[in-house]
């Protein structure tokens, strides 16, 4: 989070208002000291008396600036860390409703695409049961994995899985994924030939 400490929010009010109350006293001491240097002065003190006065003030006043800077420091964090988490739930907003959107297109093309492969099993003329061997062979399961699926034994399911093959007039299993997923896969375009590429004798 660029270097920022993630402090909570009631972790940031805390340090402020500590800030604020050790900040005060500061102020008070160096207001207290100012108010006896002048007191004393009007009444003729000793010089070593208004000196340790005058160190007193010096200490309320520094310490005043140094706590005032941590405090603003600490303002500006509090409102960095602020800034980021609007930023960060914003992101978040975009991010849901990208995820909305996406699951939406999904479904709509999941949707689609189990209408094609019962139109095209119906085309073929499969059983429901084929239907079901069909599809879970697309999935990629191995005929023992359809079989505990189904509750048949193995046998039961090569056969089933044949009868698919030959009413599709397909040879196997990778037929049957190639027949549905040749379609989605986009052409390789051919690499466009340079000079390079053509033969000395063919060129002009």
């Amino acid at each position: 989070m660029r270097g920022i400490d993630p402090m909570p929010h009631s972790a940031f009010a805390s340090e402020r208002r500590l800030l604020t109350g050790v900040l005060l006293a500061f102020l008070g001491v160096a207001l207290l000291a100012a108010l006896d240097i002048a007191s004393d002065l009007r009444e003729g003190t000793t010089l070593a008396h208004v000196a340790v006065e005058a160190g007193v003030l010096l200490v309320g006043l520094l310490g005043s600036i140094f706590m005032a800077r941590r405090l603003v420091h600490t303002l500006r964090q509090a409102r960095a860390v602020q800034r980021e988490a609007f930023e960060l739930a914003e992101q978040l907003e975009v991010t849901r409703a990208e995820a909305i959107r996406w699951r939406c297109e999904a479904r709509e093309l999941m949707e689609g695409l189990a209408a094609a492969l019962d139109g095209q099993f119906a085309r073929w003329n499969l059983s429901p049961a084929e239907k079901e061997v069909a599809l879970l062979l697309l999935k990629g399961l191995s005929h023992k994995e359809v079989a505990e699926i189904r509750s048949v034994t193995e046998a039961t399911a090569r056969q089933q899985a044949r009868a698919v093959y030959k009413k599709a007039g397909l040879s196997g299993r990778h037929d049957l994924a190639a027949f549905f997923l040749e379609d989605l896969m986009l052409p390789v375009e051919p690499e466009a030939k340079t000079s390079q590429d053509t033969p000395s004798g063919m060129q002009g």
